[in-house]
Order: structure tokens, then C-alpha cells, then sequence
């Protein structure tokens, strides 16, 4: 574990994952001395934390208020932690960071792996996921999304060229179908939708001598994970709109066509984001700085 904070560090994790095999992991732990931590707790202050069943783990109306009380606090030392080892020569730490897999790609070799080499005493730990997530909710120190969904209770920085989206197919779909002129023909088009991590599908966007278009384009296929339109796109199911770093490759070798490009101009960038608070870490602070400077 990461600090000397054991027991309220395991149920605030426990907590946080519904799970007391990934809170385990995410504290280097074995799941049985995860769980023996959270039962000298309970012990010890004389009270049930967790209603466990075979199935799920969930708090109890005090574990509920246990978590809400002891978790500023926990954030609090922390912090203090980490002020104690700004005084050294050499950064030290930990940095947790949430992206999805398309901008981890993007980001791993500018800047994550300079990042490391330049702080190699950091622990760094990078998860990537398709949805978006409360990251103070959930422990980390800063996530990466486009600039168009962080919340705007967060500071962003962004960073990196504004990216394009676009409409791609497999050559085997367009001998099938022909290729649409313009988004009005989208709707004549076999198309597969993404659905976003609140729920709602994805409407396309389209700008062209100032006219934007928003289309809800028609289709039976559904999925919510940009590697999985792709796969779709790829095995001529219909057309897809993606980022252009996620199909690049896949254009170069033919196996993929764009469509529309005239109306696809560059949106949204990427951004850093973490929450608006007092101390920023040292960690995150060199990252920030980082990215700043390759600007």
C-alpha cells in the first residue's frame, strides 16, 4: 500500500470499487489482508461498514457517512505527504490518471513517456476506459478528455493540435452501398451508432462555410467503445465516425475510406483536467508544467 494509512485507505477504496478484489488491486495488496484491514476497523470502532454478499459489496448507511467524514481528511494527509516531499531534490510520489484508450495512445509517447524518464521516481499509474468518471469520486489525480466534455467545475489545460473526426468505411461497404456527397445522404447509409457514457447516442458533426449540421444518423447496430466501431467499420457493418488518430493507420493501408472530409474540419482538443483546489501535487504540478512547455 502506498502510505501508512491502511485501514482507512482500504475502506475508502473498498468504497470506491464496490470491490474488494479491485480495491485490493489498486492498493498492491492481497485481498485477504485488504479485507482482514477493513475488519480491524469495523472492530474497532464497533460497527458494520459494508453489507457483504457473494455477489456485492455496498455500504451501510454509516459506512456512508464513515466515508464522507474520513475521506477530505484522508485527501488532507495526503496532500501534507506530499508537500513533505516536495523538499527533496527529486520528485517523489504517485500520479493516478483516467483517459480513454484512443487519447492514452495519443498521449503515451509525447508526453507520458518524457514524463517518466525526466521523473523516474514518480509512480505513475494510467487506466484507461471508454466512459467518463467522477475522478475525485474515484481517487485519481487528473484525467485527459476533449475540451467539450470536462466538467466545468475542473481546471483543463489543454494540450495538442485541435482533433479531426471522421466518416470512415471499408472499401467492401462502399462497392455495397456507393459513397454519400453530403450528411443528407447519411440517411440512405447503413451506419453504426456510439453511444455515450451518459447514455445518449452520439449525434455527428459537421461544419462546412459556416453551416454545422448535428445528424442522429440511422442505425441498428449500437456500441459504446471507439475500438469497437472500428471493428465494425472494418468488417463493412457500415459507417463510423471516429477521431482521425484512431483510423489513420487503417487509411494508409487501404483498409478503411474517408467520406466527407469536406464537411469533418478539426474541433476539439484534448485536455488535462484535475480539480480547481488549494494544492495542486507536486506530480501533477510537473505534468502541467510539462505540457506547458512542449506547447
Amino acid at each position: 500500500m502506498r502510505s501508512g494509512l491502511t485501514e482507512l485507505e482500504a475502506v475508502l477504496a473498498v468504497a470506491r470499487h464496490g470491490s474488494f478484489r479491485a480495491a485490493a488491486a489498486e492498493l498492491e495488496m492481497s485481498t485477504s489482508a485488504l479485507s482482514q484491514s477493513v475488519a480491524a476497523l469495523e472492530a474497532r470502532i464497533g460497527t458494520r461498514l459494508f453489507h457483504r454478499t457473494t455477489r456485492s459489496v455496498r455500504l451501510t448507511d454509516a459506512g456512508m457517512r464513515f466515508a464522507d467524514d474520513v475521506g477530505p481528511a484522508v485527501s488532507g494527509i495526503r496532500d501534507a505527504m506530499a508537500r513533505a516531499g516536495e523538499a527533496s531534490d527529486e520528485l517523489v510520489g504517485s500520479l493516478r490518471l483516467n483517459t480513454s484508450a484512443g487519447a492514452a495512445r495519443r498521449l503515451m509517447q509525447p508526453l507520458l513517456v518524457p514524463y517518466m524518464q525526466r521523473y523516474p521516481r514518480v509512480q505513475v499509474e494510467l487506466v484507461t476506459e471508454a466512459k467518463m468518471i467522477d475522478i475525485v469520486r474515484d481517487g485519481y489525480d487528473a484525467g485527459f478528455r476533449t475540451t467539450d466534455i470536462v466538467p466545468g467545475d475542473m481546471v483543463a489545460v489543454p494540450l495538442g493540435p485541435h482533433i479531426r473526426h471522421l466518416v470512415v468505411g471499408s472499401p467492401s461497404y462502399f462497392a455495397r452501398h456507393g459513397r454519400p456527397d453530403n450528411p443528407g445522404d447519411l440517411a440512405r447509409h447503413v451506419s453504426v451508432r456510439a453511444r455515450m457514457a451518459s447514455g445518449h447516442i452520439y449525434h455527428w458533426e459537421f461544419e462546412r462555410h459556416g453551416e454545422a449540421l448535428s445528424v442522429d444518423v440511422p442505425g441498428v447496430v449500437t456500441l459504446d467503445e471507439p475500438h469497437l466501431l472500428r471493428e465494425a467499420a472494418l468488417a463493412g457493418l457500415g459507417l463510423v465516425y471516429l477521431s482521425e488518430y484512431d483510423v489513420e493507420a487503417d487509411i494508409a493501408a487501404g483498409r478503411l475510406e474517408s467520406v466527407l472530409g469536406e464537411w469533418t474540419p478539426p474541433f476539439e482538443r484534448l485536455a488535462l483536467y484535475y480539480p480547481g483546489r488549494r494544492h495542486v501535487p507536486a506530480t501533477l504540478r510537473a505534468l502541467v508544467d510539462l505540457i506547458r512547455e512542449r506547447a
